[in-house]
């Protein structure tokens, strides 16, 4: 009932920046939080980035001053800007989406993940 379209991964080298887009549609009440996870091999997936209504903000300590997370709420879309990327940046990027659909019920979707490799 919700869809997650996620765009923007790329091979890059260190220093490099990137800006990836992820866009919600279907049957969306309201939206609570949009954030973004990566998954790099061999490791779980972790938080980088997430908003929540009203604007706030929260980054794990290893992209902050690096990355921002920013949405488009008439879009539905929720980006992230990537600068002074590291090779230790290269992961699976993964958007997650919660709110409320129409029909009243809670949802939390998954994007099908973009890839992002930073090297030289």
């Amino acid at each position: 009932q919700v869809q997650l379209v996620e765009s923007g991964g790329d091979l890059v080298q260190p220093g490099g920046s990137l800006r990836l887009s992820c866009a919600a549609s279907g049957s969306i009440f309201s939206i609570n939080a949009m954030g973004w996870y990566r998954q790099a091999p061999g490791k779980q997936r972790e938080l980088v980035a997430i908003i929540i209504s009203g604007g706030r903000t929260n980054y794990a300590d290893f992209v902050k001053g690096r990355f921002t997370i920013s949405r488009d709420n008439r879009k539905n879309t929720v980006y992230l800007q990537m600068n002074s990327l590291k090779p230790e940046d290269t992961a699976v990027y993964y958007c997650n989406v919660q709110g409320r659909l129409w029909v009243g019920d809670n949802f939390s979707s998954w994007g099908q993940g973009t890839q992002v490799t930073v090297s030289s």
